[in-house]
């Protein structure tokens, strides 16, 4: 039986499901997969099906006393084979000082991840994402001897990409959601072997069809509402959401806006709303289970993102597969999914005028905009269909992975064993 090691920042995590799925469905072909994570996360907003992985999940932070001791005599002893990882953190020109500090702790950590998974027969280290997990699980498949790959999809790779270079080299294969994403890995990083870069969407679950009709039009003289869905985070710039909520009222429109989703920057937004005015306009619903999050899909007419960065977001897609008209800044891989006035609308990032005018253009032809809906919805259906997309991830996946069977002697850690 295949072995891996599945690794996240944090995990379970609500906002991605993507994960789990992927897990899933590498379980029910037969892999057997060790859930990691980085951090410690609370089981209190969790479901039900995520309290149990949450329970099997081998969390890496805190370390002990003694765990942090024994790691950095096992990366002092071996020093030389381990030296282009210590290389790394000098040499890289894009990361802070701080940040390499801290990486350096991850190096540790990514030793101590290695010593628990020793004695476990793993094959491969996956890790969702480019941030600090990912370090780790190069760290901890060096030490191992054996292969890791790792899952790309925007701000760790467009504004957090520190290291990525000597990762991009370490990992047997890299994963990213959109074309423009693989594209901009080539284009920047043009020593990675293009075959080394796999292309692998995201999806999400079609509603019926008659949930779909029932969400399409406005009715009576209601407000116009609009939705957004996301973690209260200064990439998901919530804040220019909200300026804009303000140059709307001064306009005239009736509408609400409710921002579905929990974060450190809301105590920030709300002071916001406050000072703009707009308590009567602008809610912060805060979090909701996900399977909720179509009671707001229903009643919304438009749903809008403002992010500075994102690879394709799952909250579009959703929103498209009910048939919803969306509005998103023309950036990254998002027109992959949102053609312009043909499954969506895009604006361009940054600009109040441009995203208040497309409201009200759509505000003002909303009830002749049925073609769009429908042309959305049909594009998720065909380009993101959940567990067709997920299949496609674990047919690439363990087609490259597989490896004729070899002993679990792992060298290094043996060495450093000895040596103890």
């Amino acid at each position: 039986m295949t072995t891996v090691a599945y690794i996240a920042n944090e995990f379970p995590s609500p906002l991605e499901p993507y994960v789990m799925d992927e897990i899933s469905e590498l379980r029910r072909r037969g892999v057997k997969v060790i859930c990691c994570s980085g951090k410690r996360v609370s089981p209190d907003t969790l479901s039900l099906a995520e309290r149990v992985l949450w329970k099997e999940t081998r969390y890496c932070e805190p370390m002990s006393d003694d765990e942090l001791m024994r790691a950095g005599r096992q990366l002092w002893r071996d020093r030389r084979n381990s030296s282009w990882i210590l290389k790394a953190l000098v040499t890289d020109s894009h990361a802070s000082i701080s940040r390499r500090i801290r990486t350096l702790g991850h190096t540790l950590m990514g030793v101590a991840l290695a010593d628990r998974l020793a004695p476990l027969g793993v094959d491969h280290i996956h890790c969702h994402h480019g941030y600090f997990a990912s370090w780790m699980a190069l760290v901890a498949a060096h030490c191992l001897g054996i292969d890791f790959s790792f899952t790309l999809h925007g701000s760790d790779l467009l504004r957090r990409g520190d290291f990525l270079d000597a990762k991009l080299r370490a990992c047997s294969f890299c994963v990213t959601v959109s074309e423009f994403n693989r594209r901009y890995l080539l284009r920047h990083y043009p020593d990675t072997p293009p075959e080394k870069v796999v292309l692998r969407r995201l999806g999400v679950d079609r509603p019926p069809v008659s949930q779909v009709k029932s969400m399409s039009v406005t009715q009576g003289c209601r407000p116009f509402c609009m939705l957004a869905v996301g973690r209260l985070h200064p990439v998901k710039d919530f804040s220019f959401l909200i300026q804009t909520c303000a140059d709307l009222r001064l306009q005239g429109l009736n509408f609400l806006c409710w921002i579905v989703g929990e974060g450190p920057e809301r105590a920030v937004l709300s002071r916001q709303i406050v000072k703009l005015g707009l308590h009567g306009h602008v809610h912060l619903v805060g979090h909701i289970p996900r399977a909720n999050v179509s009671d707001y899909y229903r009643l919304a007419d438009l749903v809008v993102m403002t992010s500075k960065s994102e690879g394709i977001p799952v909250a579009l897609m959703e929103a498209m597969s009910h048939g919803k008209l969306v509005l998103a800044p023309n950036i990254t891989g998002i027109p992959e999914l949102v053609e312009h006035r043909a499954t969506g609308f895009l604006y361009d990032q940054g600009s109040r005028e441009s995203f208040v005018d497309l409201v009200r253009w759509i505000h003002d032809n909303q009830q002749n905009l049925e073609d769009v809906r429908y042309a959305a919805a049909s594009k998720v259906a065909n380009s993101y269909h959940r567990q067709r997309n997920v299949r496609a991830f674990a047919d690439s996946f363990l087609a490259r992975i597989a490896k004729p069977e070899r002993d679990y002697a792992y060298p290094f850690l043996q060495q450093v064993r000895l040596s103890v």
